[in-house]
């Protein structure tokens, strides 16, 4: 298995609506995902401006086949140019 987390900085507070929009509809997508065991965003409760999507895939190839969809090639580059990404990847 493995397991993304993908923290979104906010830097300019009035980009956190847009950021959970966008964030919400990639989860709402990403969970129809073959490979898909769990996705979800969290807002962190001692600091405003992070948004953190966590993600769990059963195999690096269902991985990849997800950063390949739609939706992800869509929304991910939206994120960015909204807050800046940072990325934790465990396998196991």
């Amino acid at each position: 298995m493995v397991r993304l987390n993908v923290f979104i900085l906010i830097e300019e507070s009035d980009r956190k609506k847009a950021i959970l929009d966008k964030a919400m509809r990639l989860v709402e997508e990403s969970l129809r995902d073959e490979g898909c065991i769990d996705y979800d965003a969290y807002t962190s409760i001692s600091r405003d401006n992070v948004v953190m999507i966590c993600e769990t895939w059963e195999s690096e190839e269902a991985l990849k086949k997800h950063e390949k969809s739609e939706h992800f090639r869509r929304l991910v580059p939206e994120l960015q140019e909204l807050g800046t990404l940072t990325l934790e990847k465990f396998d196991f």
